[in-house]
């Protein structure tokens, strides 16, 4: 059976995978650069737009890592003023379970689904830093194991909030003047090792009954969380080996918890660099690589893994001959790609026979370590490739994340989505209103 294609459009703002200094770059804060980015999603039919969230501006060396997301404005805000100028797009927002409180989410996505008719969705992501606690009136932080049961727990508060209007529970009815159906709706308790909370939840059941729940995460903690409890999973994994096998692993502990393969999307971030021809694409990605990582930038990444100043490093020289120091007090707090699962040494090795192999620079090992465009080429490759990575169950559909803001999706909007539409495997029209609707997800 010939699977349809699910497509999303992430909201990069600034950060080392776009290039804001290009000249066709626009405000990643200005609400009119949100606008046109939603409006073109919408245009093109796609399932939903996605907005990152951080809790802190992240440093390097003392300052604040300027090619990071900066300045954005608040998601619940930016995807409430969104819901006022778009009819059908879902907008689905990154909201921390390790720094926020469950009653205050839980209220503030059922406002935004009944706000757009049903098509709120909320990314659960974890914080795993004691450098972020900061920000935040407990400070600290907590180990994985610890942040994980945290967030399973404020799920399942979330869902008791949401869980406690039914859909018949407004009867409104002027002649005998019944408002509520029953006297105690939205009462709630819950308490375990998180959360002893008991009241009542002052907003009704929403259209989707509840917000759609995306999880982002790698671990074995996070794979299990979301086999257990998310509508969908924005995933890394973009290329088609290790999509396939990511998909295969998470799809596979879906039937432990009573699910089915189709109860569970799969949703890779996905970049691309789009032209006339595959030759033209090519070189047109070399060019942004090269724009993406500057010689600077190629340094600051290098201090991330080697966990030294190496401000005085050549970046078009050989890779550093001492080697990275181990150790939880980064140079670059709050990255979390400073916390490496294998001994940075050992990577540190990788880099120089890879730099040895291909006669490289510090700034062109970089290029090559720190990824790529997952799609390079003409509309029809990447339409095509797009869809054989979807027909061979290496994802459900991807979550496109431009290089450009706001119109980096135009050209994709315009040129590919119709070759997938002829194709057969995408939707030339919402056959919905909600996000459930789109994602193919039963209301609960």
């Amino acid at each position: 059976m010939t699977k349809q294609v699910h497509l999303a459009a992430h909201f990069p703002g600034v950060n080392n995978t776009t290039v804001w200094s290009d000249p066709a770059a626009g405000s990643h804060i200005e609400f009119d650069s949100f606008v046109h980015f939603a409006r073109t999603a919408e245009r093109a039919k796609f399932d939903f737009l996605f907005l990152a969230e951080g809790l802190r501006l992240r440093e390097q060396n003392g300052l604040i890592y300027d090619l990071d997301v900066v300045g954005r404005p608040d998601t619940f805000t930016v995807l409430a003023a969104l819901g006022a100028v778009t009819e059908r797009l879902g907008l689905t927002g990154t909201i921390n379970s390790t720094f926020n409180e469950p009653l205050e989410v839980a209220r503030q996505f059922a406002s935004l689904d009944h706000l757009t008719d049903g098509r709120a969705a909320w990314n659960v992501v974890t914080s795993w830093d004691e450098f972020t606690g900061e920000n935040f009136r407990r400070g600290g932080y907590l180990p994985q194991d610890q942040r994980y049961a945290r967030a399973k727990q404020f799920l399942e508060v979330a869902t008791t909030l949401w869980d406690s209007w039914r859909d018949d529970d407004i009867v409104a009815d002027k002649d005998s003047g019944q408002f509520l159906a029953r006297p105690d709706v939205g009462s709630f308790a819950h308490t375990d090792s998180q959360f002893d909370i008991a009241g009542q939840f002052n907003v009704p059941r929403s259209p989707q009954g509840r917000p759609v729940v995306f999880q982002a995460g790698d671990s074995e903690e996070g794979r299990e969380f979301a086999a257990a409890k998310a509508d969908a999973i924005f995933s890394r994994h973009s290329t088609f080996d290790a999509g396939r096998e990511f998909y295969a692993d998470v799809k596979g502990r879906l039937a432990a918890y009573g699910r089915t393969p189709e109860e569970l999307l799969i949703l890779p971030a996905a970049t691309f660099v789009l032209a006339d021809t595959d030759a033209e694409a090519a070189e047109l990605a070399h060019e942004v690589r090269l724009q993406q990582v500057s010689g600077q930038t190629a340094i600051n990444f290098l201090e991330q893994l080697w966990n030294r100043d190496l401000s005085d490093h050549d970046p078009e020289g050989p890779l550093p001959e001492v080697d990275p120091l181990p150790g939880e007090n980064t140079v670059a707090k709050g990255r979390a790609s400073t916390r490496h699962h294998r001994d940075p040494r050992d990577i540190a090795r990788e880099w120089r026979d890879l730099a040895a192999a291909k006669n490289l620079t510090t700034r062109e090992v970089v290029i090559e370590v720190t990824g790529r465009q997952s799609f390079v080429g003409s509309a029809r490759t990447i339409a095509e490739t797009i869809n054989h990575f979807v027909q061979s169950n290496a994802s459900d559909g991807f979550i496109l994340v431009p290089h450009i803001t706001p119109g980096g999706l135009d050209r994709f909007a315009d040129e590919v989505v119709p070759l997938l539409q002829e194709a057969g495997v995408f939707r030339t029209e919402y056959t919905g209103t909600t996000l459930r609707d789109h994602l193919g997800l039963a209301r609960p």
